[in-house]
């Protein structure tokens, strides 16, 4: 081979891995995008799929170290009342009343009282920097007793239920990213969760700043050991009660008719769906309130549930004086609980130490549930 065609099979050689090397970058850009689309087709699979409307359980309040005679109240009430723990911050410590259905109270109490806020002794005029407090930072260290939140099932972190929540529209709500939590139990077993909360109106990433919007909106728990650890189904006479509780009929939260609207459009955000029904209530004291309500999901390993459907959520306007006194002095949240009984005659109001509780018939919760509407008390 003479010297002209080394060149020119040389030239060839290389114009031949020039155009290899173009077409493994072509591959490997494509390669890319298919697996990014994937990706991002699989996470909005996930986020889609995530439900935000099971109900796990409520949260009453009494004074600090009064555990004890919260416990007796319940029991008094018809309920079984079954150990809890401490949390693992030690500023809290529950009781549980755990229902055939899966959902639960957790009856808590602070172990001490929460310290006060407090302002820097010196004069403000002598103050060289901002006064200094020594508050609580716990969200509920400034509730007042009875019914003050509410949680929903949340999961072990993947997809993320505060990631979720906050890419639905109308994005006038954001939670906080998923933050560990555990309680020891009695008889020492350690639980572990993940935590996601409303983040406070106007408020950082990190929570500070902004309003309270614990109990108006619900948090999320979800389970890093076995929920079973936590909502104690078994044995089976831990969920019977006297008064013949199976679960959890309905939670109703009262706010103010100018922020009717706005926390209508918060909850459908948070649930991920529309309410079921808007209408005026009816009933003795209903008034002329405003009220919608929001089909649940049953707890998917929850036990019993009968004829009587899943959880509902409430959210009205105040229809009397006594819940008009109840938005002036602590503001918007939850009202009253309603609680499934298989009889028909308790059906009617009782009261916790310092919440609000509506027996409802197990007959009267299926017609509720087929009908989509409850009856107010």
């Amino acid at each position: 081979m003479g010297p002209v065609e080394g060149i020119r099979v040389l030239s060839q050689t290389r114009c031949e891995r020039k155009n290899l090397v173009l077409a493994i970058l072509e591959y490997m850009q494509k390669r890319s995008l298919h697996l990014r689309h994937n990706t991002n087709t699989n996470r909005d699979q996930m986020s889609a799929s995530v439900s935000t409307r099971i109900l796990d359980h409520i949260v009453h309040l009494t004074p600090p170290g009064t555990l004890e005679q919260s416990v007796k109240a319940f029991r008094d009430l018809g309920f079984t009342v079954v150990p809890g723990g401490t949390h693992a911050d030690g500023k809290t410590a529950n009781a549980l009343v755990v229902f055939a259905d899966g959902t639960y109270l957790e009856l808590l109490h602070f172990t001490h009282a929460p310290a006060p806020a407090l302002v820097a002794a010196q004069p403000s005029t002598t103050r060289t920097g901002p006064a200094t407090t020594t508050h609580s930072t716990h969200p509920w260290s400034k509730k007042q007793p009875g019914w003050i939140d509410y949680a929903f099932l949340g999961n072990a972190g993947s997809p993320s239920i505060a990631d979720t929540i906050n890419a639905r529209a109308p994005g006038t709500v954001r939670y906080a990213g998923e933050v560990r939590g555990g309680r020891r139990r009695a008889d020492g077993r350690v639980l572990e969760w993940l935590i996601s909360a409303p983040l406070p109106g106007g408020a950082s990433e990190d929570g500070e700043g902004g309003g309270d919007v614990r109990g108006r909106l619900p948090f999320f728990c979800g389970d890093l050991t076995p929920r079973d650890w936590r909502v104690p189904l078994e044995p089976r006479s831990n969920a019977a009660h006297a008064n013949t509780a199976k679960g959890i009929a309905h939670v109703r939260l009262l706010t103010a008719a100018e922020d009717f609207d706005a926390h209508a459009a918060q909850l459908t955000q948070v649930l991920g769906a529309s309410p079921s029904d808007h209408s005026t209530p009816t009933g003795a004291g209903s008034g002329s309130g405003q009220v919608v309500r929001w089909e649940l999901e049953r707890q998917p390993r929850g036990g019993e549930h009968g004829a009587y459907g899943a959880p509902v959520l409430i959210l009205s306007t105040a229809g009397d004086e006594e819940e008009r006194a109840y938005l002036r002095t602590r503001g918007a949240g939850i009202y009253e609980l309603g609680v499934v009984v298989g009889d028909a005659g308790r059906e009617g109001v009782a009261r916790t130490p310092y919440g609000r509780v509506v027996w409802e018939s197990a007959s009267t919760a299926a017609a509720t549930a087929a009908a989509g509407s409850i009856e107010r008390s």
